[in-house]
């Protein structure tokens, strides 16, 4: 692929929902412009973008997908990306990197949630946007019905520049309303003719719309448009360009990729009405040595700066690195500079995706896109330049993790390589979280959802070897007291030779919620030698490991050591050690045990209609309502809930909101749990040790 102006690219997202014919749609492109000599099928598992295992096999989209194809000397640059919620991580690195957008609605399905959010997300970021309405092939489908549902769902002025032909079993091609005429299919290609009689009437009313759209983005046409109720076609072109750049409106071209209808249409309007790289302005960043503001033009003669936007595994070249040039250009065989490690980086040949396949380039210059392999010391987010003249560009905001699983190896031959199968995963897909909780010794991974967790099980058995199994993560309950209580902790033991002797007295009481542990010395009068005292504090921090009503860890006790006796020939400090492990046993047996469980910090953000049942089904989960707040066009919702109520809370308010809800969790306190659940949950803890005992 030859090497390009950057007035003369354009890097063009696709979102929607998923299932709203993304992937098939640049599949349609991709054929259309002769990078591919076939027209590749999802159902069939054989298209460009969907190539992994996992995307054939669930005939789903789930990374993203960079493919670059050349019109009327243009280059494009197509980032499909996945439709499900579980997998928006590379939907927020694609919006980052854009352009501009196009947004992909199933006529059949209308505007549908992940639409609604992506769409949402890209006007956020200032992107100018299409709207492509696949499936006018199908059954129930309708052009001007979508098109309406489009502007009230998606809060934008969607202007027709096309219709099309026919209908459900009769579409027969599109009509192209900036020049006037229709392009129908023939043998895979479509070919240009005049509009049909029969549709003059609506060709007109449609047109109409468009002309005055295009006026009313630049004062000049406005004024000619009301003195002479018409534009030239140039007029309308150069009109609906400015009208899309400042988002005053939003082409909409009807589609139907598997029969490669309107994928000329989209082609045409992709570069009449689209920014290139030079359009969109340069760059903000921050100079790492000095921490200055820095901005970096659109200009492949300016300081080289790129940014890393996706990292993944290939069986065959190693790690391939994507990134999105900013400014300056860069050579195959240069060394560059990561802001982020502060290390230099050799490029060896740079590449750009041809089809299924990767053409290497002799250089990528301000505005492009492309890939580099086996980069040592980059990862997603990272930023390469020119090491004169550094800057760190902006990071990528991608989503939080909000559901986990306890994942332990199959296998203990498996056990060492889980950990590093998931740092490899977790360089591809920056929302992959592992650790290990120290209250329940398991290992807990996070991702964004059910199904991304599924996915990445499936990937370490099929890309590393590794068998695992998920489960619930335990909730780490703890124990601690309600009251004081002063006992002995005696330990005496004598053999055939030296005993072993240790005696001590303390006090136990309640700590404020949070404190943890203190340890206190008030031993008068060498009652507990000095050189003891250390082992007695040892005893007692061990038994604090294990408490007396489920084995939980205790917290938030002050342990007062007042009093003991010892031996001169049979005290030593292991002796003194048991005899402090035995005394806070018995004390905190004594002072009331209660249970305590964690409470997480909750924000979720939802449409205002919404609210009601939110709110609702937070109450079912023992929810403290903390308040709720304006966010943009939708309400968060703050509350504190307890932990083991959140388990399942990511699929529940999918289902509840249909989508559209979203939310955040952080740690926040532990607090007692009530009477009534306390036993119940001390006697599940109980029977499954014994359970796992017995197994044993």
């Amino acid at each position: 692929m030859r090497i390009h102006e950057t007035d003369r690219l354009r890097n063009v997202v696709l979102i929607g929902h998923g299932q709203s014919g993304k992937t098939s749609l640049a599949e349609a492109v991709l054929f259309a412009v002769g990078v591919t000599d076939r027209l590749g099928s999802v159902d069939d598992g054989n298209t460009v973008s969907d190539s992994d295992e996992e995307e054939i096999s669930r005939k789903i989209s789930i990374s993203l997908s960079l493919l670059p194809c050349e019109w009327e000397g243009h280059k494009i640059n197509l980032l499909d990306t996945p439709g499900y919620a579980d997998f928006s991580a590379d939907v927020s690195a694609a919006l980052r990197v854009a352009d501009a957008a196009v947004i992909v609605v199933d006529a059949g399905a209308g505007v549908e949630v992940q639409t609604e959010r992506y769409a949402a997300m890209a006007a956020e970021s200032g992107l100018p946007r299409l709207l492509a309405v696949t499936k006018l092939d199908k059954e129930h489908t309708d052009f001007a019905r979508t098109l309406s549902a489009a502007r009230d769902g998606l809060k934008c002025n969607a202007v027709a520049v096309a219709l099309p032909i026919g209908g459900p079993g009769t579409l027969s091609g599109v009509v192209d309303l900036t020049k006037s005429v229709t392009y129908t299919v023939s043998q895979g290609k479509e070919c240009e003719g005049p509009i049909p009689d029969d549709m003059a009437s609506t060709v007109a009313q449609y047109r109409e719309k468009l002309i005055e759209a295009a006026a009313e983005a630049d004062d000049e046409l406005m004024e000619k448009y009301l003195e002479e109720d018409d534009l030239s076609p140039e007029e309308v072109v150069r009109g609906l360009r400015a009208a899309t750049l400042t988002g005053k409106a939003v082409p909409a071209l009807p589609l139907a990729a598997t029969q490669m209808l309107g994928v000329r249409c989209l082609l045409d309007t992709v570069v009449a009405d689209l920014p290139s790289p030079k359009d969109a302005g340069g760059i903000k960043g921050t100079n790492p040595r000095t921490g200055e503001e820095e901005e970096r033009p659109a200009d492949p003669q300016a300081p080289f700066s790129a940014l890393v936007f996706k990292t993944t595994a290939d069986p065959y070249a190693g790690r391939l690195t994507y990134f999105r040039v900013y400014s300056g250009t860069i050579h195959s065989d240069a060394t560059t500079y990561n802001a982020a490690r502060q290390e230099r980086e050799r490029l060896a040949s740079l590449l750009c995706p041809v089809g299924k396949k990767q053409e290497a380039v002799p250089s990528l210059s301000s505005g492009d896109i492309g890939l580099v392999a086996k980069l040592h010391a980059t990862f997603t987010g990272d930023t390469l330049c020119d090491e004169a003249s550094p800057i760190t560009l902006p990071d990528i905001e991608f989503p939080t993790s909000v559901f986990s699983v306890a994942l332990s190896a199959k296998s203990r031959a498996d056990e060492d390589k889980v950990g590093t199968a998931l740092a490899r995963l977790s360089e591809e897909d920056p929302t992959i979280q592992f650790s290990m909780n120290p209250d329940t010794k398991e290992s807990i991974l996070s991702g964004l959802g059910d199904l991304h967790l599924e996915v990445v099980a499936s990937r370490l058995q099929r890309k590393f070897g590794v068998q695992v199994q998920t489960a619930a993560p335990k909730i780490p309950y703890r124990e601690t007291i309600r009251g004081k209580a002063r006992v002995q902790g005696r330990f005496k033991r004598q053999t055939g030779g030296r005993g072993q002797f240790g005696d001590v007295w303390i006090r136990v009481e309640p700590l404020t919620r949070g404190t943890g542990f203190e340890f206190v010395d008030e031993v008068r009068g060498g009652a507990v030698p000095r050189n003891f005292i250390p082992a007695v504090e040892k005893g007692v921090r061990e038994a604090l490991t294990k408490g007396v009503l489920a084995g939980y860890p205790i917290t938030d006790v002050r342990t007062i050591l007042d009093d003991g006796s010892s031996h001169p020939v049979d005290s030593s400090d292991l002796a003194f050690k048991i005899a402090g492990s035995i005394a806070l046993q018995k004390a905190v047996d004594e002072a009331g045990p209660l249970l305590l469980e964690p409470i997480a910090e909750v924000e979720v953000v939802v449409p205002s209609e919404q609210m009601g049942d939110v709110i609702g089904a937070l109450n079912s989960k023992r929810a403290q309502i903390l308040g709720m707040e304006p966010k943009g066009n939708l309400q968060a919702v703050h509350a504190q809930v307890p932990l083991a109520e959140m388990a399942s809370y990511a699929s529940e308010l999918r289902s509840l909101t249909g989508g559209r809800g979203t939310y955040s969790m952080q740690y926040s306190h532990y607090q007692e749990v009530p009477a009534h659940l306390s036993q119940g949950i001390v006697q599940a803890t109980k029977q499954e040790k014994q359970q796992e005992s017995a197994a044993r």
